[in-house]
């Protein structure tokens, strides 16, 4: 499991024209699954998330976590993170999860980053062609794998 976390001011999410999420001081999650992803690896990732300090505190050090500051967070699916672009350059996203095994993923991240931030958090539509808008603050934005823990 792959995640690019954005520290954001503001961003939002708009399927078909329609705004489906939308947050002010927060993060931007994207996550992407592969096959061999699992709840272990759900869990370890959400509480990682969900406690990163990243935010800045009246010093302006980056001390505080989403759960400190109350953020808001935005969590959408990309497969696309799991592209292997060494051969050529059309990527190939043979490692990427399909839906089958992904939405469950998903699904459950969404379910268990809930729980660690004790609130709803508001998502894109797995698999839509979505338009995703950020202000990045920082800019701040990191990338987790779950395959590389320490």
């Amino acid at each position: 499991m792959k995640a690019v976390i954005q520290r954001v001011s503001q961003a939002s999410v708009t399927i078909e024209g329609q705004i489906v999420a939308d947050i002010q001081q927060g993060l931007l999650v994207l996550v992407g699954f592969e096959d061999e992803d699992n709840f272990e690896d759900i869990n370890w990732l959400t509480a990682k998330i969900a406690n990163l300090r990243i935010f800045g505190d009246e010093n302006h050090v980056m001390n505080l976590s989403l759960k400190d500051i109350n953020g808001e967070m935005i969590i959408v699916s990309q497969f696309t993170l799991h592209a292997l672009t060494k051969k050529g350059n059309r990527p190939s996203y043979i490692k990427a999860s399909k839906p089958d095994v992904a939405i469950p993923l998903y699904e459950s991240f969404i379910v268990q980053m809930e729980a660690e931030l004790d609130k709803k958090v508001q998502t894109g539509q797995f698999g839509a062609d979505m338009k995703v808008s950020l202000l990045n603050d920082g800019p701040v934005t990191l990338i987790i794998d779950t395959k590389n823990k320490e």
